[in-house]
């Protein structure tokens, strides 16, 4: 239809749809400090798994199902609470999503003290190997590889491949971080509470994995 013409006798004329104006994010509040947890509970929320929390560019649709774009600084992670900022000033809580991930327990068969060898020793072969991993006192997660997932039974540990959340704190691992420090850090700060060992004791333990 040309502007100023008239449409014929019984033509039908249709609404044309614009998509709605994506959000953009670029401003991230770690743990929403310094905002009301009220305000926080109230606001829409993105729910994200892993992958996407790793990222510092993604979209995603929100709660209230608008869309959104997050541009935040190369090597962000975005965590479970976490408050992203719009450009239009709203709130966007960030929820963990359920995804596939391989839980690694101890043999309930081993004494005690050996479960705990056992989980350190699994850490440090994944560790060399740069795998990230959430790391518990009574388990650590990974993402799944059935190689892995073989390497670790033969250790006489127990995989299963559940759908659970990457813990709040996403104890997953920096991969520019050099292995020997991964272990290191993932020994004295995850293992050294629940062996109840000072560090050098701890590190004299470590010889022996």
């Amino acid at each position: 239809l040309r502007a100023g013409a008239r449409p014929p006798d019984g033509a039908t004329l249709l609404p044309v749809l614009t998509p709605d104006p994506m959000l953009q994010v670029s401003k991230l509040i770690p743990q929403g400090q310094g905002l009301a947890r009220s305000m926080v509970q109230r606001a829409a929320h993105l729910e994200l798994d892993w992958d996407i929390r790793q990222k510092s560019r993604f979209d995603a649709v929100a709660s209230d199902e608008r869309h959104v774009g997050v541009f935040l600084p190369r090597g962000t992670v975005v965590r479970a609470g976490d408050v992203l900022l719009t450009q239009d000033g709203s709130l966007l809580r960030v929820v963990a999503a359920p995804q596939a991930v391989l839980r690694i327990t101890a043999c309930p068969d081993h004494p005690a003290h050996e479960q705990a060898f056992d989980l350190m020793r699994a850490a440090y072969h994944l560790g060399n190997r740069h795998v990230p991993i959430e790391l518990q006192p009574d388990h650590l997660k990974i993402e799944p590889d059935h190689v892995l997932a073989d390497m670790l039974r033969s250790m006489h540990l127990i995989v299963n491949e559940v759908s659970e959340v990457i813990a709040k704190r996403d104890g997953g691992i920096p991969g520019h971080v050099r292995s020997s420090t991964i272990f290191w850090y993932t020994m004295k700060e995850a293992l050294r509470p629940f062996l109840g060992v000072g560090e050098p004791h701890l590190r004299v333990l470590l010889l022996h994995v």
